[in-house]
């Protein structure tokens, strides 16, 4: 078999790219961030500058360091596909698609409208999300997402183990106690609405809590990595073998 090189590629076989904050955080199995949550190679790429507080303030002066990342996953590293590790960087969606050719999912948020016609258009979506003040429709209109009364919200930004860890970088992570606030959240949203009828994670780092989600709410749950995930199927077909 011949193999030809590709453009500017220097390395191979990563097809799914993904675009760092500039967050120092323990990213554990199951964070997006984290190589060990995928069955497959991925390519990391840090968008310098790109900080927690900038993401939450909506900050847009970046989108040109956002473009050039994205076409360094590309052109260097040959991903087909590129996704984020926080889910505000839908911001930047629309821009980062139009730019670089392969299809683009930067948040989970993504999932939306998908996840609307799984259920009934009377019942609803539970986010949970890493800030729900900076949750707000400037968001939602950067992927066309109607801001509605179908959407529930709820932060993780007054969690005392979840916003040291991650918001505010403390330097350490205690899963345990970050886990019963995530399913506290998710509690909540449920209290607070009985026509919830699925958990969407706005958060990156929130698929390690997945499954105790679904334990506590018995719920589907989407985040981060089934978008992902869906989207390798889509990019890395497979022969298939059996018999009939």
């Amino acid at each position: 078999m011949i193999y030809r090189q590709k453009g500017k590629q220097v390395s191979y076989g990563e097809q799914v790219g993904i675009l760092l904050l500039e967050n120092y955080a323990p990213f554990i199995p199951g964070d997006t961030a984290n190589a060990t949550t995928y069955d497959f190679p991925v390519r990391f790429k840090l968008v310098e500058g790109l900080t927690v507080k900038r993401i939450f303030a909506h900050d847009l002066s970046l989108k040109d360091e956002m473009i050039s990342a994205g076409r360094s996953l590309v052109e260097e590293g040959g991903v087909r596909a590129i996704t984020g590790d926080c889910g505000f960087m839908a911001l930047f969606q629309k821009e980062m698609a139009a730019a670089l050719g392969v299809p683009v999912m930067l948040s989970s948020l993504l999932q939306i409208p998908f996840i609307r016609l799984l259920i009934p258009a009377d019942k609803k979506i539970g986010i949970i999300t890493a800030n729900a003040k900076s949750l707000d429709k400037t968001v939602f209109d950067a992927i066309d997402v109607p801001f509605d009364d179908r959407l529930v919200i709820e932060g993780l930004e007054d969690k005392p183990a979840f916003n040291s860890g991650i918001n505010e970088e403390c330097g350490f992570l205690d899963t345990d106690l970050v886990e019963k606030e995530v399913v506290q959240a998710a509690m909540t949203l449920l209290e607070r609405d009985k026509d919830i009828r699925v958990i969407l994670s706005e958060c990156s780092v929130l698929p390690p809590y997945g499954k105790a989600i679904q334990d506590a709410t018995g719920l589907p749950v989407f985040d981060f990595v089934t978008m992902i995930n869906y989207v390798h199927s889509a990019i890395v077909k497979k022969t298939f073998s059996g018999h009939m």
